[in-house]
């Protein structure tokens, strides 16, 4: 018996009302100068305060050493193990923008990105053009037919697009085109067994028009298309923990995720402050909110440090809104670490605090990286933080005679 089953077993409704607060991207590495972590930088009474009165840990999203997408560090947030429960990018993109997706479809997600005159990718995201101009070069790009396989190009956000693959013979175990670096070219697409063979020519075709057809976009003058997937089945979270879940995300991703383990996904503003409105607005009517804010993560990437700092300044000015309703457990913690040092996701713990009327709190006083290492929790799986929030809240039974 998995933890999933176990806890399927001993999970009760009850009226009892859980909010998880992740903002993307968390943790970060020191300052070469101050010596202190983005979080140690801002100024962040409220976090703070709320740490006091929990406890506070670290958690590793998939294992110690390993760097999670951001699938895998939400799965594991909502108590499904990242390594056995795969769902690929281009499904959640594709999801998150309430595309159609049908029977037999192969979803990928897709960057513009920039290539110099070598042909090297110089910034895979394309100076994260607009939505405007995402919108533009996707109408570029949908609707084309090669060798009887229609693509559907459907824009996210920025620099972002979802590109569907439909038709027959298709098999979805091929290879990416992201190098997920700079400096070097797209990767060209290869099948991983016989029967992808279709898919991966397709995909290098359609590649190679894109390229064409960009040529005068500059700086989104290629594409880069990686997590080829199809819908996936999985259990619901109101299957396993008997919850009413609701998802507040901004971003398209994140909310196709939500959907695809069964969260109701409400319609909410861009800003961190529509975010913690909506929550505000629809709190009765759930009893397990995911709260996701974006930016730390894209400024993360990005490498901006000082923009970091703002976010978690501007999180905390808003986290009264969230305390005011009283929940019986908080949760605030992230998916993975994005250190602005790194510009990228990395394989560092993320930092975690659990408020709750029952739990034992530590003598941590401020929410950190530091801090979060000597709280009560400890360092552990982010798949225990579901198992640690229902038993807050307490939503479950005895487990055994």
């Amino acid at each position: 018996m998995n933890n999933l089953e176990i806890i399927k077993e001993i999970a009760i409704p009850s009226p009892t009302k859980i909010v998880l607060l992740v903002i993307d991207g968390l943790g970060g590495l020191p300052d070469p100068k101050t010596g202190k972590t983005e979080l140690e930088t801002a100024n962040t009474p409220n976090l703070d305060q709320l740490a006091a009165k929990g406890i506070c840990g670290l958690i590793d999203p998939v294992a110690p050493g390993i760097t999670p997408g951001s699938a895998p560090g939400h799965l594991a947030l909502f108590g499904y193990d990242p390594v056995s429960c795969i769902i690929g990018r281009g499904v959640l993109e594709a999801v998150g923008i309430d595309f159609d997706l049908q029977a037999g479809d192969i979803a990928t997600r897709g960057n513009f990105c920039t290539l110099d005159e070598k042909g090297l990718v110089t910034d895979r995201r394309a100076g994260r053009v607009s939505n405007e101009k995402c919108i533009e070069l996707c109408q570029l790009l949908d609707g084309r037919s090669i060798n009887g396989i229609r693509i559907l190009v459907s824009p996210v956000r920025e620099h972002r697009f979802a590109a569907v693959f439909r038709g027959d013979g298709l098999a979805l175990e091929v290879s990416d085109s992201d190098p997920l670096r700079v400096g070097v070219p797209p990767k060209s697409i290869t099948a991983l067994n016989p029967e992808a063979s279709k898919l991966a020519s397709v995909a290098n075709e359609f590649i190679a028009q894109a390229k064409v057809a960009l040529a005068e976009h500059y700086p989104a003058n290629m594409v880069l298309l990686r997590g080829f997937s199809q819908h996936p089945q999985i259990p619901t979270m109101s299957e396993i923990y008997k919850l009413k879940p609701a998802a507040i995300a901004s971003y398209p991703m994140y909310r196709g995720l939500a959907k695809l383990v069964g969260m109701e996904v409400l319609p909410t503003g861009a800003t961190i402050e529509d975010e913690f409105m909506t929550l505000k607005q629809s709190y009765a009517d759930y009893d397990y909110f995911f709260v996701h804010i974006k930016p730390a993560d894209n400024a993360g990437e990005d490498g901006d440090f000082d923009r970091r700092v703002k976010i978690f300044e501007q999180v905390d000015r808003n986290l009264p809104e969230l305390i005011k309703l009283k929940p019986d457990v908080i949760v605030v913690a992230g998916d993975h670490s994005t250190p602005a040092m790194l510009k990228g996701h990395s394989w560092h713990p993320v930092p975690i605090l659990l408020y709750s009327k029952w739990c034992r709190p530590d003598r941590v006083s401020e929410f950190s990286e530091p801090a979060c290492a000597s709280g009560g929790l400890g360092r552990f799986p982010a798949t225990q933080v579901m198992p640690l929030a229902m038993a807050n809240a307490l939503k479950l039974t005895k487990f055994g005679a």
